[in-house]
């Protein structure tokens, strides 16, 4: 199958119809733009829908409502933009919904700016808004990662009813690189016990999370962490690299880890025995390949581009069996493997807890 040179943004969204999507909302914000701009042309030309809502809240509003119509949906935006989305996304997990919602991650808080940056872990992973849901999330390094999960984001979304996030930033979103428009053979969900398609041959039936009857949220809730459970069993995806032999292991995801890899090939020509492990899901976490590794590893070294967040998740995994250090950059600029080269080589000197916010 041959390559095709793409930008980041367009193959999430050349993915995304080759994987069914028939319903996309949503309002401009940089830098993911490119997703509804192709969006807009491609998706009507199958026989889809593409509507530019009147605002991000809007937006996903709209995704939820044909969702519960049993259609393959999605909606992107940018850090503030998911911000504003954050109420409807948690109805959307509590009422079992399907959807692929992308985040391209700009530098924050606030406005902050058009930059790459991963300041959006807690918001992806913790939740984001209200009550005890989880959401289902991939970070991608590269265009092709970008292409293939948003496509498995699709199935696995109508696999276990419940929104899936992509979680990308400005650095991978903008890039062009090639890659194979591989679809693999999509599954059928039978969704006719619970979609909305009329009710002229059944009786009626409601999608609501209003649960008010005595200890019904208690039971609902206990069912949706009966399926977060699974899973953390089912999952989990990662990738290593030079653990075999390595002393010193590096946590890094997205683009964070491409950046850093450079600098690990680097310093390992230099006989230094360093490795990486990259998150794909960072929920769920890959805490259990953490925590073996703890038993043989003296330090990790985590590199992301925030201020710290997903240290905390490796701590918590590593349950003070090894060293951590943080090299996080919250700036929302450009990172490069030099920078991250710099700072692996000043750890490995310094040799003791470091913790580095640059």
């Amino acid at each position: 199958m041959d390559k095709v040179l793409m930008k980041g943004n367009e193959a999430i969204a050349e993915a995304a119809i080759q994987a069914g999507l028939k319903f996309y909302a949503g309002y401009p914000i940089t830098p993911q733009n490119e997703i509804p701009e192709y969006l807009s042309k491609r998706l009507p030309e199958v026989g889809g829908v593409f509507i530019q809502a009147e605002s991000e809240i809007a937006a996903i509003n709209m995704i939820y409502g044909a969702s519960a119509c049993g259609v393959r949906v999605m909606t992107s935006s940018s850090s503030p933009g998911i911000s504003l989305k954050q109420e409807a996304i948690s109805y959307m997990a509590a009422a079992e919904l399907p959807a692929v919602i992308v985040n391209i991650m700009r530098g924050g808080p606030g406005l902050g700016n058009i930059s790459g940056s991963q300041a959006d872990y807690f918001q992806a992973v913790k939740g984001g808004g209200h009550g005890d849901y989880r959401l289902l999330v991939y970070a991608p390094f590269s265009v092709q990662e970008l292409w293939d999960y948003t496509i498995l984001a699709f199935e696995k979304a109508d696999e276990w009813r419940s929104p899936v996030m992509i979680l990308g930033d400005g650095v991978i979103a903008q890039m062009m690189e090639p890659l194979i428009q591989r679809v693999p053979e999509l599954k059928v969900y039978d969704k006719s016990s619970w979609a909305l398609t009329g009710a002229k041959d059944r009786p009626a039936r409601f999608i609501k999370t209003l649960l008010m009857g005595e200890g019904e949220l208690e039971r609902h809730n206990l069912k949706l962490q009966e399926k977060y459970k699974s899973w953390k069993e089912k999952e989990v995806r990662y990738e290593t690299y030079f653990i075999d032999d390595a002393e010193i292991v590096v946590v890094a995801f997205g683009s964070a880890a491409r950046i850093s890899l450079s600098a690990i090939k680097r310093l390992r020509k230099e006989g230094i025995k360093i490795g990486l492990l990259r998150p794909i899901t960072i929920f769920p976490f890959p805490e259990e390949p953490i925590r073996q590794l703890a038993h043989e590893i003296e330090r990790f070294i985590v590199v992301e581009f925030n201020a710290g967040q997903m240290v905390e998740d490796v701590r918590l995994s590593v349950n003070g069996m090894a060293e951590i250090c943080l090299y996080g950059r919250p700036g929302g600029s450009i990172v490069t493997s030099e920078d991250v080269y710099e700072a692996l080589s000043r750890y490995i000197t310094a040799g003791r807890s470091m913790v580095s916010v640059e």
